[in-house]
Formats: C-alpha cells, sequence, structure tokens
C-alpha cells in the first residue's frame, strides 16, 4: 500500500550519505538508449523530407510534410495514436528521472532499464529491468513518487512470475469505470439529526 512505512523507501534508510555520495554513470549507449525514441523520429523524418525534397522539390517536400503533420492532428484516430504515444516516451523520461532522484539506482550509480512501454486502456505499461541491488519491492515502496513523477492517478506494481529481475509498472492515468454522467438524484435530503433520533 502507498501509506504504508517500509524501509526500502530512501527515507528510511540508514545509509542516507552512502547513497549522496553515489554518482550515475550517464554513457553515450545509455543516452541513445534513452532518447531512442526521439532519434528514431527525426531520423525518419529527416530522411523521408530529404527523399522527397530530392524527387520533387524543397517547397513542395515541406508543403506535404506540413500537410499530413496538420492531418495528423486534426483526424482524431491518428491524433490518439500520437498523443497515446507521446505519453509513453514522456513517461519513460519521467521513470528514469523518479529512479535517480528516491535514489532507486545501484551503488556504483546504475539506473534501471526502461525495456518497453506501451499504451494501455488507462494509461501506460512499462516493462523494467532491475539493476543488481533493485527489486519490485523498492519499486513498490515509491508507488507514490512514480505517480506523482508520471502524471497519473496511480500506480502499480508487478514482478514477473518467472524472473525477479524483471518488473511491470503500470501507470494509471484515467479510471474507464468511472461514471460520465452523474445523475442527481430527485429525493429531498434527510438530515442527519432527524435520521439519528429516529434510530
Amino acid at each position: 500500500m502507498p501509506g504504508q512505512k517500509t524501509f526500502r523507501n530512501h527515507r528510511n534508510s540508514p545509509y542516507t550519505l552512502d547513497r549522496a555520495a553515489t554518482v550515475v554513470h550517464h554513457s553515450a549507449a545509455g543516452v541513445i538508449w534513452r532518447f531512442r525514441t526521439e532519434l528514431a523520429a527525426v531520423s525518419a523524418t529527416t530522411a523521408a523530407v530529404r527523399q522527397l525534397a530530392l524527387a520533387i522539390s524543397v517547397t513542395w517536400a515541406l508543403a506535404i510534410t506540413l500537410t499530413v503533420t496538420t492531418a495528423v492532428f486534426l483526424l482524431p484516430w491518428p491524433r490518439r495514436l500520437v498523443l497515446r504515444r507521446a505519453w509513453c516516451v514522456v513517461c519513460r523520461h519521467r521513470l528514469q528521472r523518479v529512479f535517480y532522484e528516491t535514489r532507486m539506482h545501484t551503488r556504483s550509480g546504475r539506473l534501471s532499464l526502461v525495456l518497453r512501454i506501451h499504451p494501455t486502456q488507462v494509461g501506460e505499461r512499462a516493462l523494467i529491468w532491475c539493476r543488481a541491488g533493485i527489486c519490485s519491492d523498492d519499486l513498490e515502496a515509491h508507488t507514490g513518487e512514480i505517480a506523482a513523477a508520471c502524471y497519473a492517478r496511480e500506480a502499480r506494481v508487478e514482478r514477473s512470475r518467472r524472473w525477479a529481475q524483471l518488473v511491470v509498472v503500470n501507470i494509471v492515468r484515467r479510471d474507464t469505470l468511472a461514471a460520465h454522467n452523474v445523475i442527481a438524484s430527485g429525493l429531498p435530503a434527510v438530515p442527519t439529526a432527524s435520521r439519528t433520533g429516529a434510530a
């Protein structure tokens, strides 16, 4: 439970000075892995515009690109697809940030890897590869921080049944079972004192 006190939370850790001295490593391969979606999107767009410019002209290539971009954001189904994928990218970066800010990293400064993240009906679902020294209990102790970092209602952590290092984090952004139209009751309200007196 989020409100339950657990010593896996960094606020209750007896090794505060030891954790504060840890330096998080940022390798080139790690940066490329974290920004793989953005790099792929920029590379694909640049290559497509370049091929269009070579085939027709720069002016027509820019006009076609602007038309396609406008159509994507005006039509409902491609807009939903793009926005849901954009939320996945945002959540991946926010998860990496919450791993750093809550000190959910190894003593050598290595963060857990977000292997895959995809949209669901209620938000996003991320598959996390925990580094040595980190487990699902660490993520469970920080579900409140994860939900706040991802701008969500709540976060739920599931451990893989086969591999202990694989953890699934469910980001719950909306409640599909919530009532959309609440109909007010037409009955008159009965005061609390009258009800208790009658009892």
